[in-house]
């Protein structure tokens, strides 16, 4: 199919198309002439993924261009490409000051060590709870940081689905794809599901 059919058959636009093209997210097609270029099944669904990781998932092009490079390698096991994604979804780091800093560290220590969870020094997720800590207790929203035992077990609980989902795919590359999918896609439905919830709850026990 050309251009215009991938982009019939894919709802993206053809200049969103040949964005993609050239940053690299998608593959080249087939080149059957001079002026001419064939695109398969492989490139429909390639776009359905580029798509929901950017507009559902919120995901960055750059972000989604080092998952999809995860996801090409082909020679990483599904814990190794479930670590590659983490750290491609790294967030921006934003201290909120020394002190906060180095109390919210120590939090986020203390945190771990309960928990018997094993995190790397370096990991992205660990520096983003950092920085939340640490702006909670600038806020005087300590009581929030009272429950991140409650917060981490639930937490838990879902990464324990995610794994078993993951460990349930019947290909090394379809594990590392759900890893991402779920990742990413994953953080929008809970986020949502939170939000329901809150409405449920609050509508239930607040007081009007």
């Amino acid at each position: 199919m050309r251009i215009a059919e991938l982009s019939r058959a894919s709802g993206v636009p053809p200049a969103t198309i040949k964005y993609y093209l050239r940053e690299g997210l998608l593959p080249t097609g087939v080149r059957t002439a001079h002026n001419q270029v064939d695109y398969g099944d492989d490139h429909v669904n390639r776009l359905r993924l580029i798509r929901a990781l950017v507009d559902i998932g919120g995901v960055s092009i750059s972000a989604a261009a080092e998952l999809l490079a995860v996801l090409d390698t082909g020679s990483l096991t599904a814990r190794e490409a479930l670590g590659e994604a983490m750290y491609a979804l790294r967030g921006r780091r934003s201290p909120v000051g020394a002190d906060q800093q180095t109390t919210a560290a120590d939090d986020v220590d203390a945190l771990l060590t309960r928990r018997g969870w094993q995190i790397g020094a370096d990991s992205p997720a660990r520096h983003t709870l950092t920085d939340v800590c640490a702006a909670l207790r600038q806020l005087g929203h300590t009581d929030v940081l009272a429950a991140i035992d409650d917060y981490a077990a639930a937490a838990e609980a879902v990464a324990t689905i995610d794994i078993g989902i993951v460990r349930a795919e019947p290909t090394v590359e379809r594990m590392t794809e759900t890893a991402i999918v779920g990742t990413v896609l994953g953080d929008t439905m809970l986020s949502a599901l939170r939000r329901l919830a809150q409405e449920h709850v609050s509508g239930i026990t607040l007081p009007e």
